[in-house]
């Protein structure tokens, strides 16, 4: 008897190699372990690129049109065409977009969004129009999905002041974070003279250097940090603020102990031979580095920002939870850890529901694509 395999579709705008393209090809990898059809559909952004499926059941469709909006004939054309059980949207734009399209499709397909980001956090600099216009963009669309994922329950929380949507309607899973690759990255080389010197243990960022990740607050806390200990601190990413932290660093005479190192195809290596890895961030969605961190045992210290660190970090059980912007009580975190780290075990333990397999399981769950077959693919890796 000839079964039809569920199919899944998710729709997303591949922008940067940033951590919601890791997330969702992290989630395509969990997936091909198990019996169901699924169609990643890409908008290619101007800085954006497509990725390739080594999975027999996974295929990578282009959208045309390098914005999203741009893409809703697209989409609409596929959802008549292939109809498959689940589109899921990721990030606030797609879902907009998916919902239109699903309108104009007039198909049955189950539709779900999935957020990322904590917006009321992320568009506080906005002016009172932009945010107006993109929360009524929201209100109108939102009300249409079968179901909204957010990926932390401050996420969910936030949706919800938005839209004023029910509890009902929403639910938060961890994101698949943790695999084989991880592991076996960070046992690589390091080609840095800091990181292969036990004598100055190595306090660790990333991100983008943009406001969001409050780089400054992590340099002035570390300021006060080597006053009291000998340490570095070393910074990997790229952005718009580059030039104002190198500023920074000089007026503080930090140019011999803090380092930005600029984009690593690797941070994985970075992490493994740290002492301490420090989120900074004035707003998150659910923070994968602080994830990845702990799960090679990294000890960590996280800002208290709107959402996703205070959840990881069990409110403070596996790691210092301190204000936004407050320099001293950073440096004060910074020493209480590097003085009395917790036991990588114990780090580890604590993040292990953000696994690959893990939460793609919960996905198929939530989604209701329960494969027809419970084997697993041997020759897929976690």
């Amino acid at each position: 008897m000839n079964l039809k395999k569920p199919r899944l579709a998710i729709f997303v705008s591949f922008t940067a190699k940033g951590g919601v393209e890791r997330v969702i090809l992290n989630l395509l990898a969990g997936l091909s372990a198990h019996d169901i059809q699924v169609d990643l559909l890409v908008v290619v952004g101007k800085r954006g690129w497509l990725p390739e499926s080594p999975w027999p059941n996974i295929r990578v469709m282009k959208m045309k049109g390098r914005h999203t909006p741009s893409s809703v004939p697209g989409l609409i054309a596929y959802l008549r065409r292939e109809r498959p059980d689940v589109l899921m949207a990721a990030k606030d734009r797609c879902v907009r977009m998916a919902v239109l399209a699903h309108r104009l499709a007039r198909v049955e397909t189950r539709l779900v969004g999935q957020l990322h980001i904590n917006l009321l956090g992320s568009l506080r600099d906005k002016s009172a129009w932009q945010r107006w216009l993109r929360f009524a963009s929201m209100r109108w669309s939102f009300p249409r999905l079968h179901l909204i994922i957010g990926v932390s329950e401050g996420v969910v929380e936030d949706t919800m002041k938005i839209t004023g949507l029910s509890r009902e309607r929403m639910i938060a899973l961890p994101n698949p974070i943790i695999g084989s690759e991880l592991y076996e990255k960070s046992e690589e080389p390091v080609d840095d003279p800091w990181l292969n010197d036990p004598s100055w243990p190595v306090i660790l960022g990333a991100g983008r250097l943009n406001p969001q990740k409050d780089f400054p607050t992590l340099i002035r806390a570390f300021d006060r940090v080597r006053r009291q200990l000998n340490c570095r601190l070393v910074i990997l990413g790229e952005g718009s603020q580059r030039g104002a932290l190198e500023t920074l660093i000089g007026e503080l005479s930090l140019q011999d102990c803090v380092a930005l190192r600029g984009h690593s195809n690797n941070p994985y290596a970075y992490m493994k031979k740290s002492a301490l890895f420090v989120l900074s961030s004035v707003s998150e969605g659910s923070p994968t580095v602080l994830v990845e961190a702990m799960a090679l045992g990294i000890p960590v210290v996280s800002t208290d920002c709107p959402s996703g660190p205070r959840e990881t970090l069990a409110g403070g059980k596996f790691g210092p939870l301190v204000p936004v912007g407050d320099v001293e009580r950073l440096a004060a975190a910074f020493l209480e850890t590097l003085r009395a780290p917790l036991p990588a075990r114990v780090l580890q333990q604590a993040v292990e529901k953000f696994s690959i397999k893990n939460s793609t399981e919960s996905y198929l769950e939530t989604l209701g694509l329960a494969p027809l077959s419970s084997s697993v693919n041997s020759s897929t890796r976690y």
